[in-house]
């Protein structure tokens, strides 16, 4: 996790709100590194995760956590977290490997067209409704939505997935729900789907994360802006007592954390 990103949030392992559903999305850029924070962050607060990999293996995830400190391997044994590994799942699918029934969490990939997501909802909902142990309270991460859309999934359907998500883990059981989603493309050109999906989702998330390229362009010591967007009440209070609903931060990415400054007070444009 990052120190700095949490200063910024407010927020501590020992201190977060619960059931709320906070938004990651990235224009230009790579919001990636937001998602390591948050399962480290969760991990190290004692949380149950739930993790829906759609993008990258266990082993990328886990190779980056352990530069953070956490061990994937030992919360996956422990039973702290729960990965599905869904870019592995959908190619067996995919390519036929698996004919399994369609009570499997990614069936819908076998049907045509892709009208629900019941499948991986009721794997969501077994998570986080079964045996919690000694863990804290359950926590969903995506990784990430609208790789969906590309494999037929109506935006509709994602929302729907959403919405169930988010009424089951932040509202029945206070727990919180991360989702990264992916944003225009580098022409600025976003489709119908995924302009349906972003906006959705920005209408029910309590904070948002917008990670965006430099206007400028490619800087080495500046990797791009974040922007901190709270909804729903809760607010970030800064060091005069006021408080704000918007903030934007530039970020450099580092080997092992990020850093965080207000635009223009970079070393680098001082």
């Amino acid at each position: 996790m990052f120190p700095e990103l949490n200063s910024i949030l407010n927020t501590s392992p020992d201190h977060f709100p619960r059931g709320e559903f906070t938004l990651v999305s990235d224009r230009q850029a790579d919001a990636s590194f937001l998602i390591h924070h948050f399962l480290s962050f969760y991990l190290r607060a004692g949380c149950k995760v739930c993790f829906l990999g759609l993008v990258q293996s266990f082993s990328h995830y886990s190779a980056v956590s352990q530069r953070l400190g956490v061990n994937l391997a030992q919360a996956k044994e422990k039973g702290q977290l729960v990965f599905l590994e869904g870019l592995k799942e959908t190619l067996s699918i995919l390519l036929r490997e698996n004919r399994s029934s369609d009570t499997d969490t990614l069936s819908f990939l076998s049907r045509s067209p892709c009208t629900d997501l019941r499948g991986l909802f009721g794997f969501v909902r077994g998570c986080v409704r079964g045996e919690q142990g000694p863990w804290g309270p359950p926590v969903l991460i995506v990784d990430d939505l609208s790789v969906m859309l590309s494999l037929g999934v109506s935006a509709d359907a994602l929302l729907d997935f959403s919405h169930y998500c988010q009424a089951t883990v932040c509202s029945e059981l206070q727990g919180n729900v991360v989702m990264l989603t992916r944003g225009e493309d580098e022409e600025g050109e976003d489709d119908e789907d995924l302009g349906r999906l972003l906006t959705g989702l920005a209408h029910s998330c309590h904070l948002a994360l917008r990670v965006r390229g430099l206007a400028t362009g490619y800087c080495k010591d500046i990797h791009g802006e974040v922007e901190l967007c709270w909804r729903g009440g809760r607010t970030s209070v800064n060091f005069s007592g006021l408080t704000d609903h918007r903030r934007v931060y530039q970020y450099k990415i580092q080997d092992k954390g990020v850093s965080f400054f207000a635009r223009g007070t970079s070393s680098a444009v001082l």
